[in-house]
């Protein structure tokens, strides 16, 4: 399975902050936003992946993360030159995934879960159909929410609803089989010009074709759209790593505990760090047998 990752839009509403950088590059405490994205699709099992993002850009997507190879991985990039909705992304990497079923994500989504990368791999040897992963909101109606029957199957899909049928907040993650690429395709925008994710849920759903992961205690689902948000993440993400001394999305340190590279790779890699706290932890890992946890 290949995974898409949809790194594109303006940020407006982190203007001035996004004015002159892609809002996926900004920090998210010690790593850029796209360092935690990339990494739940590492934890999945995945090695191949697609980052769609503005022509302005991608060069410095490429600069950071390069082809990959340093993770024992293979990243490819692709442009979206205007949002023209999120379902554009699997249009654009029709020819990326090759018929085949992908795990896609939106750029400014940070999981964090222990089990999240077994829960993903489980997820992903289901051979038909879509799965989302919804997580459980106090505010439901800033999203789109999911209406469950008792057996927990979805019967209904609502777009930030005032009276929300549950609590059940649909995140932007999503498991797709191969016809994926081909719902988007068929689809007409909307009312607000854009092409509509819930439609190529909707039409999962309607062909009972459509299944759900509950992210419940345990799991958090960070969405880093706005200021606040943005500070709500990073302080999160700073409490966890400086009580616990373990990172969160270190992609060298995923890549090794994957098997994606070796250990003189990843030895190698922390030389890059000569003088970052970063670098210190990835020493620290190999000096203090961290890795065996």
């Amino acid at each position: 399975m290949k995974g898409i990752i949809l790194a594109g839009g303006a940020g407006t509403r982190l203007h001035p902050a996004t004015r002159v950088i892609n809002k996926q590059l900004l920090p998210v405490y010690d790593k850029p936003m796209i360092y935690y994205v990339l990494s739940t699709l590492m934890l999945g099992g995945i090695r191949e992946v697609l980052i769609i993002t503005s022509p302005e850009a991608r060069p410095l997507y490429e600069e950071l993360l390069g082809d990959g190879a340093w993770l024992g991985m293979r990243l490819e990039y692709a442009t979206q030159a205007k949002p023209n909705g999120v379902p554009e992304a699997l249009i654009i990497g029709r020819e990326f995934l090759d018929g085949g079923p992908c795990a896609f994500i939106l750029g400014d989504n940070i999981f964090v879960g222990h089990m999240l990368g077994e829960m993903l791999e489980s997820v992903r040897q289901r051979d038909d159909g879509a799965t989302i992963f919804v997580c459980r909101v106090s505010d439901p109606e800033r999203y789109g929410v999911v209406d469950l029957d008792a057996d927990g199957n979805v019967v209904g899909v609502v777009e930030k609803p005032s009276a929300p049928p549950s609590n059940w907040a649909i995140t932007g993650l999503y498991i797709l089989d191969s016809k994926g690429s081909d719902i988007a395709q068929g689809l007409t925008p909307s009312a607000r010009g854009e092409l509509e994710m819930v439609d190529v849920i909707g039409d999962y759903m309607e062909r009972g074709a459509l299944s759900v992961e509950k992210l419940g205690r345990g799991y958090a689902w960070l969405d880093s759209g706005t200021h606040e948000s943005l500070l709500d993440a990073a302080q999160y993400i700073a409490t966890i790593e400086q009580r616990q001394g373990l990172k969160i999305a270190c992609l060298e340190e995923i890549a090794l505990r994957k098997g994606f590279i070796d250990l003189p790779a990843f030895k190698a890699l922390a030389e890059n760090y000569p003088a970052s706290s970063y670098g210190l932890y990835l020493r620290t890992l190999l000096e203090e047998g961290y890795l065996d946890v």
